[in-house]
């Protein structure tokens, strides 16, 4: 028996039937906020928002710095950079040993971030999947850490570097944050979740090692997570400034604590010191261009395993 339905004509004599107020607000709202796969309108223009925002300081400092200091006294400020930037980068190579400062924060941000990935992967895979007696109270404890200010610590530590004669030295840098607890709170609250625990078991049960299991079920799993850790401790440590400025002298110095160098006279010359700015920013650019596609494609394939 053949049933025929109801359907109401997709034509009218008149012509195609015409959406309804409620599609057509549907339709709006999908075109502004998006449609659960891909962002609106309204997504985009929040995420321009933002890099304009981000990125006015980078292109002020590129301005200033390509021109002569009385650019900063005009009633309209410039909108596009000068030409002489690279008068003003010679005039900062002059002032500052500006290539030791760079070699030493290149050492400096190298180091700590390959340890701090290091030691905090491995201590939030312990935390996260090992059992052993106080595991919680030293979580409890790392975390603690992080309530503590580090400007409280650097009277005491200050005294500690003195003390072994580290002062001056780059090792006085690097060794006060080899670890962090930041990094290993972040590493046991990946690991916690996208390590089953009957992964580690079977891998136990085929007589691996713990070592052995960590290589090759943990760590392939924490490599967006570590990818993330790596970058923005980079970014931390390329930036720091008052630990460098307080452990280091003059003629050791950190780029960020050379480039204070160019403002410690009477007459400051904001043009040398933006333009040395901007190519203090430059390493930082060029690790966000080379990391950046690795990085998202490395958290779709942490997500996708999930």
């Amino acid at each position: 028996m053949t049933v025929i339905e109801n359907r109401p004509p997709a034509t009218t004599p008149s012509g195609p039937r015409k959406p309804t107020r409620e599609a057509r607000t549907l339709a709006a709202r999908k075109r502004l906020f998006g449609n659960g796969r891909r962002p609106g309108f309204l997504t985009y223009g929040l995420l321009f928002a933002f890099f304009l925002a981000s990125a006015y300081p980078l292109r002020w400092s590129l301005i200033i710095g390509s021109r002569s200091n009385e650019a900063l006294g005009q009633t309209w400020p410039p909108l596009l950079p000068g030409g002489n930037f690279w008068t003003n980068v010679g005039e900062a190579f002059d002032t500052i040993p500006f290539w030791l400062a760079l070699g030493n924060s290149v050492l400096i941000s190298g180091v700590i971030t390959l340890s701090v990935v290091t030691f905090s992967t491995l201590a939030g895979y312990s935390f996260a999947k090992l059992r052993f007696k106080g595991r919680n109270g030293l979580m409890v404890a790392v975390i603690a850490t992080m309530a503590i200010s580090t400007q409280l610590g650097i009277i005491p530590l200050f005294m500690l570097m003195r003390t072994l004669g580290w002062t001056g030295e780059i090792g006085a840098v690097i060794i006060p944050t080899l670890v962090t607890a930041f990094g290993v709170f972040f590493m046991r609250q990946y690991l916690v979740d996208v390590i089953p625990d009957e992964l580690i078991e079977s891998a136990r049960m085929d007589g691996a090692s713990m070592i052995s299991t960590f290589w090759h079920v943990a760590l392939p799993a924490a490599r967006p997570a570590m990818a993330i850790l790596g970058l923005f401790t980079f970014m931390t440590a390329w930036t720091d400034f008052l630990w460098p400025l307080l452990v280091l002298d003059a003629g050791n110095p950190t780029l960020q604590t050379a480039l204070s160098q160019l403002q410690s006279a009477r007459y400051v010359d904001y043009s040398i010191v933006l333009a040395g700015a901007v190519l203090a920013t430059l390493p930082l650019l060029v690790l966000f261009a080379i990391a950046g596609k690795q990085l998202i494609s490395g958290i779709m394939q942490g997500a996708v395993k999930c």
